[in-house]
């Protein structure tokens, strides 16, 4: 029969139709189905963090005991000074311009440290400078109890003490500074030196012009 190829004919057509059709709806369904595909970010990753070095507490200086300086040693007391005769011009001056060295005048060393004040006495020599020695009984730990003053003057026309320095109503001991250091050291003496003055007596009177 002559219908039976065309029914074949028309039966290949609709094979064809659908399978194109169904191409098309795939591809429809899917618009990404030829996009590169990369693989997956990881997310940046945290380095690992060490624990922190155990601190060690700052080193510290060895320290040493504070070194205490020698205790003064209790020693005698010895006391120095000079003794000027004042120029008539300047009477009633404190000061001792024109003056000169006087010779033979007594000065007076008293301590009150005890119930009776103690008392020494000593001469200048012709450069007007005395020495002398405190009581056996007082050292330097008491010597702030001890004063100098002018006791007499050997000369009838300087014969009036001023207060010069303190030189009537007593001077207090002033300790003596070290002397220098030389190249063979001596042992030091069995007595602080301290030093007053310099004093001074003068006429009763101005000079007559």
């Amino acid at each position: 029969m002559a219908f039976v190829p065309a029914k074949a004919l028309l039966l290949t057509l609709l094979v064809y139709c659908f399978t194109v059709l169904g191409d098309s709806v795939s591809l429809a369904e899917s618009p990404h189905h030829n996009a590169p595909s990369y693989p997956p970010v990881e997310a940046p990753k945290q380095p690992k963090s060490h624990p922190p070095a155990p601190s060690q507490p700052p080193v510290q200086p060895p320290t040493h005991s504070p070194s205490h300086a020698p205790l003064p040693q209790r020693i005698f007391v010895a006391v120095q000074g000079v003794v000027y005769c004042k120029s008539c011009k300047y009477c009633g001056v404190d000061t001792l311009l024109e003056a000169t060295p006087l010779v033979g005048a007594s000065v007076k060393l008293q301590c009150n440290n005890t119930k009776n004040p103690l008392v020494q006495e000593a001469k200048t020599d012709k450069n007007g400078y005395f020495f002398m020695m405190g009581p056996k009984s007082i050292t330097n730990f008491g010597s702030h109890k001890c004063k100098v003053s002018l006791a007499t003057s050997p000369m009838a026309t300087c014969k009036k003490p001023t207060n010069l320095h303190a030189g009537l109503q007593g001077a207090i001991l002033m300790p003596q500074g070290q002397p220098p250091v030389t190249s063979l050291p001596k042992p030091p003496p069995p007595y602080q030196l301290f030093t007053v003055g310099p004093f001074a007596f003068e006429p009763s009177t101005k000079c007559s012009h």
